[in-house]
């Protein structure tokens, strides 16, 4: 059975940062990208980054680009979203998901976990 859950959320003040784990089990791990989305209060549920199997390619939306960072972890079976100069725009619940190619969408992911609510104040 696969199973996705990403921690690591909590409260903080802006400009401070944060690091977000998915842990994932029974996944062929090469196989699958993962793909890190986040929800906000009122918003539809959108891509903010994604890493290959490989871990040698990234994708970042536009908004967070050069301030969060996905890495994976292959001895771990963990993947992880630095978060630096958190912004309150950034409060969201942040969720992983796992697919074979990066995608934008999340219907799109075969495997999605239970998100980590990231609260930031100003």
């Amino acid at each position: 059975e696969v199973q996705l859950q990403a921690s690591g959320g909590g409260l903080m003040q802006a400009g401070g940062s944060l690091r977000l784990s998915c842990a994932a089990s029974g996944l062929p791990w090469d196989d699958y990208v993962i793909g890190w989305f986040r929800q906000a209060p009122g918003k539809g549920r959108e891509g903010v980054a994604c890493i290959s199997g490989s871990g040698e390619s990234t994708y970042y939306e536009d908004s967070v680009k050069g301030r969060f960072a996905v890495t994976r972890d292959k001895s771990r079976d963990t993947v992880y979203l630095q978060m630096n100069s958190l912004g309150p725009e950034d409060t969201a619940v942040y969720y992983c998901a796992a697919r074979q190619i990066c995608s934008r969408w999340w219907p799109t992911y075969n495997y999605r976990g239970q998100g980590t609510q990231v609260t930031v104040s100003s």
